[in-house]
């Protein structure tokens, strides 16, 4: 892991506002995001989690930048700070047309594998289309990337022309996970890309990110609620709770010897295979 700084979000803010009465009127506005900062750093992982609501994954909206075209009369404020090869930019201001020759180095995993993949679509199609995009790829070239894609996150090219119904819960993110590494990104947000799966599907596709992770040197922020899942591929965590970051350091650190309330008690709430680790924690 390089100590080069790949992304800096300075004082990120994000409000929405609450309409009411016959008119439709602003009545108020709920601040998802309250002011967060933090850094990745280039090969890094770091952890972000905390419970459902507390705007862990509208930070992940915020850095890709698509949280305006999910809501056109969201206010977003602060620094998105991106090192790219010509320089730093600042994505937060940018429209979605000058935000396009950024998009291919920040990609996003999605939470739920069966509404993120269109069911119209062949795999081919699905993961392809980042390259028709963002390359200048002829289709044949196109065909031979979706193919390699495919064996890299452990499915076999034979499938390229079948729909994602056809496919397991783990099998469909691992499709979501090729097309977000199909344009060679520095950056991969996966949000809570396991949560949708099964327990015992759940490792296999952590090994997998991992695996891609070091072969290539993605660096990622892995979202996520439980605090067990994330620590294995996390070299750091940040603890948010009410769209505050609560707690941020070394992955070790933070599981064994959280410092704040919030930490804590989202670590007691976690499943615990070690039947003595109770014993030690009350002895």
């Amino acid at each position: 892991m390089s100590s080069e700084i790949l992304l800096d979000v300075q004082n990120l803010v994000v409000k929405f506002p609450v309409f009411g009465g016959v008119l439709l009127r602003r009545v108020g506005e709920v601040e998802a995001v309250k002011g967060i900062s933090f850094q990745l750093n280039r090969g890094e992982t770091l952890g972000l989690v905390g419970e459902s609501g507390c705007g862990k994954t509208t930070v992940g909206r915020a850095i890709i930048n698509i949280l305006r075209a999910m809501s056109y009369r969201v206010e977003i404020s602060g620094k998105v700070l991106y090192r790219t090869d010509s320089g730093v930019i600042d994505l937060l201001p940018l429209t979605r047309t000058q935000m396009r020759p950024y998009r291919a180095g920040i990609q996003m995993v999605f939470q739920d594998p069966y509404s993120s993949l269109n069911p119209r679509k062949t795999v081919d199609q699905i993961v392809g289309e980042p390259l028709r995009i963002h390359t200048e790829m002829t289709r044949a070239e196109r065909a031979d990337r979706v193919r390699w894609l495919l064996e890299k996150v452990g499915l076999s090219a034979r499938h390229v022309n079948r729909y994602p119904h056809e496919f397991s819960g783990g099998q469909r993110q691992r499709i979501g996970i090729a097309r977000a590494l199909a344009t060679n990104p520095k950056i991969v947000i996966a949000d809570e890309p396991v949560s949708a799966l099964d327990v015992s599907i759940q490792a296999q596709v952590i090994n997998v990110m991992q695996d891609l992770q070091e072969e290539f040197g993605l660096s990622y922020i892995f979202i996520a609620h439980d605090l067990s899942v994330v620590r294995h591929i996390s070299n750091r965590i940040a603890v948010m709770s009410w769209g505050n970051i609560v707690e941020i350091g070394p992955a070790e650190q933070i599981y064994k010897h959280p410092q704040h309330p919030y930490s804590q008690t989202l670590l007691a709430a976690a499943p615990r295979p070690d039947p003595a680790y109770r014993r030690r924690r009350t002895s």
